[in-house]
């Protein structure tokens, strides 16, 4: 949407059929297109509102039935639109995918790096950012998502999708969100753990990113375990233990190699 539209004279081209149904000369000339008994003109294709109903409706479907398995027919339908409007504001399918990720993950990213650009600003006035500091700019924004009732459930389903869908072809798309946050706190990042080889950073971080997601997408467990000890919901809590948990693991020293039963090295 904004600078990705089609000019004007290129959206006026945009008409197509949805299906085997073609429009009537008359309903073409005219700007409109029908689904079924739904006839949507022209000015309402390029609306902004038609823009919110079919992200809304991708949205949904694309969390609950998976990228693959859901077809342009079924979020047009739902969303009340025809094809030639989802072509006018996303221009494909996966067009459509990066504007649904984009809209709920892009706030989060930029949270993200604003907090890490204010530690960058103490970085250059002399005071480098510690470790915690770090995590808690990365941490924070994923636990207070969860605030947003939409947003968090969207994201906790796309989660689940993560585990769902390995090898999908949405998972690019989908890493593509985080380039820059990737980019930028994975330096800095390597930077507060000197002591590790990059081989170790590697694979700690990669537990880090599994912790969090845990803690944003199973909160029930945390209640059960704890006997309703602990609250889920309490975002301050949530990121105090979870960064001090993520740092603790990102700093201890390399192991030794687990002995196994008859190696020579059990206790």
């Amino acid at each position: 949407i904004g600078d990705t539209a089609q000019s004007g004279t290129q959206r006026n081209r945009g008409h197509s059929a949805i299906g085997d149904t073609a429009q009537s000369g008359t309903q073409r000339n005219r700007g409109h297109s029908a689904i079924g008994d739904t006839v949507v003109t022209e000015q309402q294709s390029a609306s902004p509102v038609t823009a919110t109903r079919i992200l809304d409706a991708a949205e949904a479907l694309f969390a609950a039935e998976g990228f693959t398995a859901t077809s342009l027919r079924k979020v047009t339908g739902a969303a009340g639109v025809n094809l030639a409007a989802v072509n006018y504001h996303f221009g494909s399918k996966e067009g459509l995918l990066r504007a649904v990720l984009g809209r709920r993950l892009g706030p989060l990213n930029e949270a993200r790096l604003s907090r890490l650009d204010q530690l960058d600003q103490l970085e250059a006035l002399g005071r480098p950012a510690t470790l915690e500091e770090l995590l808690e700019a990365f941490l924070r924004p994923a636990i207070e998502i969860r605030v947003d009732e939409r947003a968090g459930q969207f994201v906790r389903r796309l989660l689940g999708r993560l585990y769902i869908d390995q090898g999908a072809e949405w998972l690019p798309l989908f890493f593509e969100q985080f380039h820059e946050v990737k980019e930028r706190f994975a330096p800095a990042l390597r930077r507060a753990l000197p002591d590790l080889t990059d081989l170790d950073f590697a694979w700690r971080l990669h537990f880090a990113l599994g912790a969090m997601a845990h803690a944003m997408a199973d909160e029930s467990r945390l209640k059960e375990i704890s006997g309703g000890a602990c609250d889920p919901h309490d975002t301050e809590s949530v990121v105090t233990q979870l960064v001090a948990f993520v740092a603790a693991g990102l700093r201890t020293r390399r192991s030794a190699p687990l002995a196994r039963p008859g190696d020579g090295r059990e206790a």
